[in-house]
Formats: structure tokens, C-alpha cells, sequence
């Protein structure tokens, strides 16, 4: 690994706020997958917020799969040890030496080979995107990213599949893959973070959280005229609303058709085996919070919650 010099000890990695700190840097393999769209749980959006300072990287000390990831790490890297006969050794931040920007934060290298590990734990409702040969793409893209920044020519990847199935795969260096990704990142980074300029925003949850917390403070005036750009997509956002409420209707018309076909049985099987049910639910239980109010003021003062503020957008 002649092209990446170590910028931060394993011992010194112990210190998580001088490790989260040191994240702000440059783009590492977890920022891959966001950058490139893969990443259910953060947007590009609001990685950017992390990266420009404008809000702190979120600390992650509290969420119970990372930590338990993190304390299963060493297990996993020592059952892939005893599935291939090879030896691994504990690695520190990694810094690109011709690109700054680019780190590699990486869990094992293969000692002996041109190659590193990384360690995943997951859920066993998750099982199915390690089925085969396949992988989360977000993990394949880390990956890539890591023989990116370091020039190793191969990666494994070992995952635990509810805390009882191992599953590992390896990973070949795709040049191919990586020029896309280093395109990718490198104008994110350069645009984006070195010129501060916000990025597109997608049509994730994680978006529109960080959107509110982005522009949480108004002043309570009106913008007027607005650019034809934003009357384009208010007739963009009207005729899928438009569509999504004829597609509710003809669902819930099919719905209904296939109850009447089922009558009074609760199952039925079509003729490629698949099975349809209409089953009695229990009905929930539900507390009328408006006579509760008026009688027992007190008792819905004690026990109610206000949530936070929120911007709700209206056309």
C-alpha cells in the first residue's frame, strides 16, 4: 500500500470523538454508498450538512446495531479466520496520498495477501440480500471504495445473519466500478464540500428530516413571484398526487372484488399455488382523547406528549 499513509492508530481510534472528527476530513468508504444513492438510513443531503459543519456528524454511540456491530466485530473477524485458514490484522484510518480527500477506515487486512476484510452483522430479516452471491450494494460499493483508496486488489467481506449465520463473500477490484465511484465522489467533495454547494435532494425520509432541521427557523414572510422552475414542479407534484389517488382507488376496487370472490372463506389458493386470505382481525384499541380531555383534564395533561415542530409543505 505504497499510495495511503496512516493518519490515525488503531489506539488512537479509541478516542470516538477524535475519530468522528477526523471523518469530517475527507470521504470514507460508509460516505460511498451515501454519495452513490445506496444507503436507506442517510442522503446525500445530509451528509453534506456533516461534512460543511453545518451539523455534527451524528454520534452513534446510542444505536444499539451499531454498537452491537461493533462489539461482534472482533467475533466475526475471527470466525472468518477460522473458515480460511488466513490472519488478519486490526487497521487504522488510511489517508490517500495523491487524493487527500479519500480515507478507508478498514476493519481487518489479510496478513500474507494483497487483500482486507470487513465485518458486518445484520438481522436475519436482512438474510435474503446475502442469498448467494449477493450482497447489499452499499457494502459493495464500500468495498470498492477501500481497494480504491489503498490499491489493494481484493476485498472480503464476512457478515453474521442473526447473531447465528455466517456468510462471506469475496470481492474482485472492478477498475470499471471505482472510475464511476471516484467521479462521483470527487465532485462531491469538490463541489459540494470545498464550495459549499448543496447537493440535489432525493426523495428519502432522511432528506426531508434534514431539510427541517436545515430550515428550521423561518421568518414568517412570503416569497413572491416564484420561478417558473418552482411552478413546473408544483404541476409535477400535482399530477402524481393526481395519479396516486386514481391508483388508491382501483386498488382498493380490486380488493374488493377479490373479497366478493372470497365470500365466507378466510383462504384461497390460485391456480399457481399462491394463497390470498381475508381474515377477522381483532379490533384495536383506541383511547378517545377528546372526552378524556374534557373529564379528566389533569390525567391527559400528565400523560401528554408534545412532538417536536415540524414545516409541513402544502400546494
Amino acid at each position: 500500500m505504497k499510495d495511503v499513509k496512516l493518519i490515525m492508530t488503531v489506539e488512537q481510534m479509541k478516542d470516538r470523538d477524535a475519530w468522528l472528527r477526523l471523518r469530517t476530513l475527507g470521504i470514507g468508504g460508509s460516505d460511498a454508498g451515501i454519495i452513490a444513492g445506496l444507503n436507506r438510513w442517510k442522503s446525500p443531503f445530509q451528509l453534506w450538512l456533516e461534512k460543511t459543519g453545518q451539523e455534527e456528524p451524528k454520534e452513534l454511540e446510542n444505536n444499539e446495531y451499531i454498537y452491537w456491530g461493533r462489539v461482534l466485530e472482533s467475533a466475526v473477524a475471527q470466525r472468518f479466520m477460522e473458515e480460511t485458514g488466513k490472519q488478519v490484522r486490526k487497521q487504522g484510518m488510511l489517508q490517500n496520498k495523491t487524493y487527500p480527500w479519500m480515507l478507508a477506515n478498514v476493519d481487518r487486512m489479510i496478513v500474507g495477501e494483497d487483500a482486507g476484510l470487513e465485518c458486518k452483522t445484520t438481522n436475519s430479516f436482512a438474510g435474503k440480500e446475502w442469498d448467494g452471491d449477493t450482497l447489499p450494494d452499499a457494502y459493495y460499493v464500500q468495498c470498492q471504495h477501500y481497494m480504491m483508496v489503498t490499491g489493494i486488489s481484493r476485498w472480503y467481506i464476512a457478515c453474521l445473519i442473526g447473531g447465528n449465520h455466517y456468510v462471506q463473500k469475496t470481492i474482485e477490484r472492478n477498475e470499471e466500478d471505482i472510475r464511476a465511484l471516484f467521479a462521483l465522489e470527487q465532485k462531491f467533495w469538490i463541489e459540494n464540500v470545498q464550495q459549499n454547494k448543496m447537493p440535489p435532494v432525493d426523495g428519502s425520509a432522511n432528506c426531508r428530516t434534514a431539510l427541517q432541521q436545515r430550515f428550521s427557523q423561518t421568518n414568517g414572510d412570503a416569497v413572491t413571484p416564484l420561478s417558473e422552475k418552482v411552478a413546473q414542479l408544483v404541476t409535477e407534484l400535482q399530477a402524481f398526487k393526481d395519479g396516486e389517488k386514481k391508483t388508491k382507488e382501483q386498488i382498493k376496487k380490486l380488493e374488493n372484488q377479490i373479497c366478493v370472490a372470497l365470500g365466507s372463506y378466510e383462504i384461497g389458493e390460485l391456480p399457481d399455488g399462491h394463497k390470498i386470505s381475508w381474515k377477522t382481525q381483532a379490533g384495536r384499541t383506541t383511547v378517545d382523547s377528546k372526552k378524556l380531555k374534557e373529564e379528566l383534564p389533569d390525567v391527559y395533561k400528565k400523560y401528554s406528549k408534545i412532538g417536536k415542530p415540524i414545516r409541513v409543505l402544502r400546494v
